[in-house]
C-alpha cells in the first residue's frame, strides 16, 4: 500500500450533491480538503429527474446558498425553465423550481471545484477507513494509495453496495453506467454500525423526436424567471417548456401484465422504496381506483434530444416498458435512449450521528447524503453542506455547526434524521418543519447569511449586499408603521378605487396593510416613498407586517422550548441508573443517545414526564453517584 506524502485537513468521499458542497465548504474555510470520487466525470451528476428546487425541497436550496454554498448559484447558471410552485396559498409553502441542463449542471460544478483553491480532486474507489489504533486517520483506495488525513466525509450515494434491478435481471451498479462502491459498507458493519437496505428507481430516458408533442400539453416557466440564488441579478440561460402527458386504463393493464416479472413484486428487491415518489407499477397497485396518472415530459437540456418522464420511474422488464410508455397518447410511437431501472443500496442508520453529522462511535468520521438515508439532491446538498462545515471546525478546534429547527429546514432534517433514524427514504416536507412561517424561502437569507458570513463561506461584496437589503427592510418596516393618511384628494380616490373607503384619516400604512385586502401595491398608489421601493423589499415588507401576529407567536413558542433544546445531555450518562424512567423509556434512549433534552423529547415512546424526570436527574447529578 502506498502513502501519498499529503496530509488532508478534509477528504470527502464522493462527489454527487453532498459531496460537492462539503468539499466547497472545508477548503472554503481553508482547510486542505481533497474529493475523491468513482468517476470524475460523474461530478454533480443529476442521475434522476433534471431538474432542482421543489416543494420544501426550494427551501433547501435557498438555505444553502444563504450559507454559501454553491447548489442555487449553479442552477441559476444552468436553468432552462424556472417556476414558483403554491403562488395562490401562503408565503411559507411557495417553493422554487428549475428545470436543468443536466450536462451543463454537471460542468459548471466541475469547474467551480477545479478551481476551488484547497481543493484537490482525484478519482478512485474507496475501499476502507484506515485507522491507526483506534483513531481515524484516512482513507484506502481500490488502486492501492492510502490517503491521510484529520477528517472523512462519506457522501457515497447509491453506491455502497449497489444492485440495478430491469425486471428479473440485476446487475452491480452505483447508477447506470458506473461501478458500486465495494468494500466501505461491510468495513462499517464490522464496526459496528447498523446498515441497512434501501431502493429508489429513475424513469426511462426518451428520443423527443418519437414524440408527438402536439398532443400534449406544453407548460411554459414563470416570465421573468425568478433566480434561486440571492447573489444572482437575472436569469441569462434560454428558457424552454415541458410538456404534460397522461398514463390511461390501458396503460395500467399493460403494467399489471408485467407484474410477475417485477422485481417489487416478485420479491427480490430487498430494499424499502422511497413513499412520496413511488414507481408507476406502485402507484397503479396501491389507487386501481385512479384511471389515469400525470406526466412531465422534461427536457434534460437545450443541446440533447433525451427526454424525462417525471413520476414514470419503473423496475419493468423493458418489454412492458416499452409497450407501457407506448400507450401513452402522444408516445405512441416513442423510442427508450436508456431504460427505466430500480437500484438497491446500503445505508447507515442516521440514528447514530450527532446533529453535527459526526458520527457518535467514529469522532473526525462525519456521513452525508443517501449514506444517511435521504431522497433527493437537495437534503443531500443540505446536509453535505453542514458536513462539511463541521469537518472544517474540528480542524480548527471549534464547536461544530448545528442549525436549530427554529431556525431553517436544514435544522429540521437533520435533527429528524439523528433523533428519529429512518426505515425509508426520508424526503423533506413543509409539514415537517413546525416553525414553518417563520422558515419561509424569501427570508433564507435573513434567518441564515451571518452564520455563512460569520464562517468565511459568504463574501464581503455579498455580504455588503444583504446587509444593505436588511437595513431598507428595517428602515421601511419603521416608516409604514409612523407614516399616516391625509385624506388628500388623491388619496381618497384611491381608496375608494379600492373599496377602502372604511379607511379612517390618520391610519398609518402599517394598519392599512395589515388587510388582507389590501397589498403593497396600494401603498405604492397613496405614497411616494412606496412607489420608489425596490421589490424585494416591498415583499419582505408585506409578508412581515401581514403575518406579525403569527410570527410573533411562534417566535414565543421558540423562547418558551429553547431551554430544553439548549440542555445538553452528558455522552457517557447511564439511563438504566435513572430512577423512576420505565424500562421502555431507557431502552429507547439507551439506544439513541440524544444529545440534548430537546432531541430527547421526540423520540416517539419518551413521554413528557420521562423529559421531566431526566431534567431532574441532569440537575441533580444523582445518576453520577449511583453509577459510582
Amino acid at each position: 500500500m502506498m502513502t501519498h506524502d499529503q496530509i488532508y485537513d478534509v477528504i470527502v468521499v464522493g462527489a454527487g450533491h453532498a459531496g460537492c458542497e462539503a468539499a466547497l465548504a472545508s477548503s472554503r474555510m481553508g482547510c486542505r480538503t481533497m474529493l475523491l470520487t468513482i468517476n470524475l466525470d460523474a461530478i454533480a451528476l443529476m442521475s434522476c429527474n433534471p431538474s432542482i428546487g421543489g416543494l420544501a425541497k426550494g427551501h433547501l436550496v435557498k438555505e444553502i446558498d444563504a450559507l454559501g454554498g454553491e447548489m442555487a448559484k449553479n442552477i441559476d447558471a444552468t436553468g432552462i425553465q424556472f417556476r414558483i410552485l403554491n403562488t395562490k396559498k401562503g408565503p411559507a409553502v411557495r417553493a422554487s423550481r428549475a428545470q436543468a441542463d443536466k450536462q451543463l449542471y454537471r460542468l459548471r460544478m466541475k469547474r467551480v471545484l477545479e478551481q476551488q483553491t484547497n481543493l484537490d480532486l482525484k478519482q478512485g474507489e474507496v475501499t476502507s477507513l484506515y485507522f491507526e489504533g483506534n483513531e481515524l486517520h484516512g482513507v484506502e483506495l481500490q488502486s492501492g494509495i492510502r490517503y491521510h488525513s484529520k477528517t472523512v466525509v462519506v457522501t457515497t450515494g447509491t453506491f455502497m453496495r449497489g444492485l440495478i434491478h430491469i425486471g428479473l435481471n440485476n446487475y452491480p451498479g452505483g447508477r447506470a453506467g458506473d461501478q458500486p462502491s465495494i468494500g466501505l459498507s461491510d468495513q462499517l458493519r464490522v464496526l459496528g454500525f447498523a446498515v441497512g437496505r434501501l431502493k429508489t428507481g429513475t424513469p426511462a430516458r426518451l428520443d423527443s423526436r418519437s414524440i408527438d408533442f402536439t398532443k400534449l400539453e406544453a407548460q411554459y416557466g414563470d416570465e421573468p424567471p425568478l433566480p434561486f440564488s440571492f447573489s444572482t441579478d437575472r436569469i441569462t440561460m434560454p428558457q424552454i417548456p415541458c410538456h404534460i402527458a397522461y398514463t390511461n386504463p390501458r396503460s395500467h393493464d399493460i403494467i399489471r401484465s408485467g407484474l410477475d416479472r417485477s422485481p417489487l413484486y416478485s420479491g427480490i428487491i430487498e430494499g424499502v422504496g422511497p413513499r412520496y415518489c413511488p414507481s408507476i407499477e406502485d402507484k397503479v397497485v396501491r389507487f386501481p381506483e385512479k384511471d389515469r396518472h400525470q406526466t412531465f415530459i422534461e427536457p434534460e437540456g437545450l443541446d440533447t434530444i433525451e427526454v424525462y418522464p417525471s413520476g414514470m420511474s419503473t423496475s419493468l422488464p423493458i418489454d412492458i416498458q416499452v409497450a407501457f410508455y407506448r400507450s401513452i397518447v402522444g408516445l405512441e410511437g416513442v423510442e427508450i435512449m436508456r431504460p427505466a431501472y430500480a437500484i438497491e443500496y446500503d445505508y447507515v442508520d442516521p440514528i447514530q450521528l450527532h446533529n453535527s453529522l459526526e458520527t457518535k462511535m467514529i469522532n473526525n468520521l462525519y456521513h452525508a447524503g443517501q449514506i444517511n438515508g435521504t431522497s433527493g439532491y437537495e437534503e443531500a446538498a443540505g446536509q453535505g453542506l453542514i458536513a462539511g462545515i463541521n469537518a472544517a471546525l474540528r480542524v480548527k478546534g471549534q464547536d461544530p455547526l448545528v442549525l436549530e429547527r427554529s431556525q431553517a429546514y436544514i435544522g429540521v432534517m437533520i435533527d429528524d434524521l439523528v433523533t428519529l433514524g429512518t426505515k425509508e427514504p426520508y424526503r423533506m416536507f413543509t409539514s415537517r418543519a413546525e416553525y414553518r412561517l417563520l422558515l419561509r424561502e424569501d427570508n433564507a437569507d435573513l434567518r441564515l447569511r451571518d452564520i455563512g458570513h460569520r464562517l468565511g463561506l459568504v463574501t464581503e461584496k455579498e455580504f455588503d449586499l444583504f446587509a444593505e437589503k436588511r437595513r431598507m427592510i428595517k428602515e421601511e418596516l419603521a416608516r409604514i408603521g409612523v407614516t399616516r393618511l391625509v385624506h388628500s384628494s388623491d388619496q381618497l380616490e384611491v381608496l375608494s378605487r379600492h373599496g377602502l373607503e372604511d379607511i379612517q384619516k390618520g391610519a398609518t400604512l402599517e394598519q392599512l396593510l395589515k388587510r388582507s385586502d389590501v397589498s403593497y401595491s396600494a401603498l405604492a398608489e397613496l405614497d411616494d416613498v412606496s412607489r420608489e421601493t425596490p421589490a424585494v423589499i416591498r415583499d419582505q415588507v408585506e409578508i412581515q407586517t401581514k403575518y406579525k401576529g403569527y410570527i410573533d407567536r411562534q417566535l414565543e413558542q421558540i423562547e418558551q422550548s429553547k431551554k430544553m433544546e439548549t440542555t445538553r445531555i452528558p455522552v457517557e450518562l447511564d439511563y438504566i441508573s435513572v430512577k423512576s424512567l420505565t424500562t421502555e423509556v431507557r431502552e429507547k434512549l439507551s439506544k439513541n443517545r440524544p444529545d440534548t433534552l430537546g432531541q430527547a423529547s421526540r423520540i416517539p415512546g419518551v413521554t413528557p414526564a420521562a423529559i421531566s424526570i431526566l431534567s431532574i436527574a441532569l440537575k441533580s447529578s444523582s445518576w453520577k453517584e449511583n453509577a459510582k
